[in-house]
């Protein structure tokens, strides 16, 4: 059976004349192994959506048995048959999946099965609405300007594009790049040529390149020059052709980096920008590059901007707490 297609038949078992709250929705499987996946270990998966949807879920062989009120019954069918159709595509099924289906399910009425990301590794889907509609921005702009708080995926979505766009052909190469804030003078006491004293700072870039990408390939694209990956400074005075960029942690470029970065874009090249406003650390009195480019560039044809919220981001619930207890303190009338 084509694993694109959904596998899951539905039917609906009711106990007599009993009331809505306790009819049992009863969803049955053709692949267990894909089940299994979409259970999780222990079938914590089940319990995490019994918790979030308020449901029953009782598996049996390869099916599932649903009670809880007909809405909640309903949602419940769509994110387990949306995970089962992922889980067959060959997407890992973690936690975060589980809570971006739902996620994505609460927000906009239905499960996102859209946008997802193809790459060598893995099928990356987003799990937020927003995410999704970044995803579908990245596809269609020539540059796309991604902000908001960490966590929200802005990076991880925009290398996985990146390593796809390159797998497809639509690119020649990749070039992802950050401003290394420290970078000069102040660093000549670390050991090593400028490529190790800058590296540190590129590591984020290196570890979202590994997971969507096999280890083999990273290392061939870097050292046929396929993959570059340099601070913002080793790129003034280049054209960048036919190429998949990212600019990462862009608010900690000045409005002469970023327009000096924006104007590389060549010949059938795309460009992602990605940064927190919230996290600048230049020199107090500068003004922020990602913020300047905001405000100069809404409104552009060819440019997207998206916004994202604590409300996208998809690490470890306490990080979105975090974000939310900051922004919170930043917001209090300084005495």
């Amino acid at each position: 059976m084509n694993p694109t297609v959904t596998a899951a038949r539905l039917a609906s078992a009711k106990q007599g004349a009993a009331p809505d709250e306790t009819d049992i929705l009863t969803l049955a499987f053709d692949d267990n192994r894909s089940l299994s996946m979409v259970c999780g270990e222990h079938d914590e998966h089940l319990a995490l959506i019994e918790h979030k949807l308020g449901v029953d879920i009782t598996p049996r062989g390869n099916r599932l048995a649903v009670r809880g009120e007909a809405q909640s019954r309903a949602a419940t069918r769509e994110i387990l048959t949306s995970l089962y159709e992922r889980a067959r595509r060959g997407a890992e099924i973690t936690r975060g999946e589980i809570e971006g289906a739902i996620r994505m399910r609460e927000a906009a009425g239905a499960p996102e099965t859209g946008g997802s990301v193809r790459t060598r590794r893995k099928l990356v889907t987003p799990r937020t609405p927003m995410q999704g509609r970044y995803v579908e921005a990245i596809r269609r702009n020539e540059l796309v300007l991604g902000i908001g708080p960490a966590g929200t995926g802005k990076t991880y979505l925009a290398v996985a594009c990146a390593a796809e766009a390159l797998m497809n052909g639509d690119v020649d190469r990749l070039v992802l790049s950050r401003p290394a804030v420290e970078a000069g003078e102040r660093l000549g006491f670390l050991p090593g040529d400028m490529k190790e004293k800058v590296d540190p700072y590129l590591r984020p870039l290196y570890d979202a390149l590994y997971d969507v990408m096999p280890a083999s390939l990273v290392a061939k694209g870097i050292a046929e020059n396929q993959i570059e990956i340099a601070p913002v400074a080793f790129m003034r005075g280049r054209t960048l052709a036919s190429a998949f960029v990212i600019l990462d942690e862009a608010q900690n470029t000045t409005p002469q980096q970023m327009k000096m970065f924006l104007t590389r874009l060549g010949e059938g090249s795309r460009m992602v920008v990605t940064g927190d406003p919230s996290q600048v650390d230049l020199p107090q009195g500068i003004t922020s590059g990602l913020a300047d480019a905001v405000a100069t560039l809404k409104g552009v044809e060819g440019v997207a901007i998206t916004a994202f919220t604590n409300a996208d981001i998809v690490r470890h619930p306490l990080v979105g707490r975090i974000v939310a207890a900051y922004d919170k303190r930043s917001a209090k009338p300084k005495k």
